[in-house]
């Protein structure tokens, strides 16, 4: 009774919609499902219900680089979220904001001692450094966490390409893609997964390990895994397919103007960015060498930046050092609560006026 109450809502929502094509493919696909059993076909459907999370497979953002630690502008004259978010992790920081500011202290007293690995009463570089890598790294794996219990079927603790394969395009392998409108899109989605799986299935046993599965799905943070980044990014950016990236192909993957519309001037700084600096041998193309130092300059280390940023900012005695006492004096530096956040916003507000 269930099963049949969504998929009458299903079908009304999509035909007040004026999906048409996709109400056609809907019942087929239903009619070939009304054939297994019935918890099968309350996962599809509901899978299809909740916006076919399951069956379309969305487009992977295309990483430029290693992210940095913060969205914000790290800028400490304007507030503190920068150090915050690196210190913290983004999700954590978030917390942190809510905590009046003795709980965020005391929270971050207890940070303090974890951090403080050796027990020598010291928080060192290497120490806070290690610190803010594993802060960043926890938002990779609780994305992993997720897709891992939603790729891993039969539950043996690893992911096989056919098992990823089966719930990523399932349906439309069934139908050899014939009812998505861009059947090519999604043909070449698959062989590019399947490309990318291969790559981090170090062993090639065509079964994913954890490790493995973390460098399928963040590829920017796995060195053996640096090729496909490179060819993902031209293959995503090279419209002429001549395997190379050109000015108006780098620009137009950033920027589309509308009709009558003026070139902003951060169009004009990354033209200037892409004769300048991107094309290094100035044959005006980006290849795969010149791609690689634009999308993954990996002598940039924001960990440590940070971590000698921090240091170097509560450090009152100049030994290279901070202690627990030193950390909890400037406290809002490294995390917020509702009376930094006032104060910012108040800060923020002044400016504006």
């Amino acid at each position: 009774m269930i099963v049949c109450l969504v998929c009458i809502i299903l079908f009304l929502l999509l035909f007040f919609l004026g999906q048409k094509e996709f109400i056609k493919s809907f019942s087929v696909s239903l009619h070939t499902l009304l054939r297994e059993n019935m918890q099968l076909l309350f996962l599809g459907t509901l899978a299809l219900f909740v916006g076919v999370t399951v069956a379309v497979p969305a487009q992977e953002k295309r990483v430029h680089h290693k992210p940095d630690l913060s969205d914000h502008v790290h800028d400490d004259a304007h507030g503190y979220q920068y150090d915050h978010e690196a210190f913290l992790g983004k999700e954590e920081a978030k917390t942190f904001d809510q905590l009046s500011p003795e709980e965020s202290k005391e929270r971050l007293g207890k940070i303090v001692d974890r951090i403080d690995t050796d027990k020598d009463g010291f928080i060192s570089h290497a120490e806070l450094h290690h610190w803010i890598k594993h802060r960043q790294r926890k938002y990779i794996e609780e994305n992993v966490d997720k897709h891992w219990k939603e790729y891993d079927q039969n539950k043996d603790g690893k992911i096989g390409w056919i098992e990823y394969k089966n719930t990523t395009y399932g349906y439309y392998m069934d139908v050899e893609f014939d009812d998505v409108d861009d059947k090519a899109s999604y043909k070449a989605m698959l062989t590019r997964d399947e490309r990318r799986f291969k790559s981090a299935d170090r062993d090639g046993d065509g079964v994913a390990t954890r490790e493995e599965f973390t460098a399928f799905l963040h590829p920017e943070e796995f060195d053996h895994m640096r090729d496909i980044v490179i060819q993902e990014t031209i293959e995503d950016i090279d419209k002429n397919g001549d395997g190379k990236i050109d000015l108006q192909e780098y620009i137009g993957d950033m920027f589309t103007p509308e009709n009558g519309e003026n070139e902003p001037d951060w169009v004009t700084t990354e033209k200037k960015h892409f004769s300048e600096f991107r094309d290094m041998n100035k044959d005006g193309f980006l290849d795969a060498n010149e791609v690689s130092h634009w999308i993954l300059p990996g002598e940039v280390d924001h960990a440590d930046n940070e971590a000698r940023h921090l240091i170097h900012e509560t450090d009152k005695d100049n030994d290279d050092k901070i202690t627990k006492k030193e950390i909890l004096e400037n406290w809002n530096m490294f995390v917020g609560s509702q009376a930094t956040n006032y104060g910012e916003d108040l800060t923020k507000r002044h400016e504006e006026l």
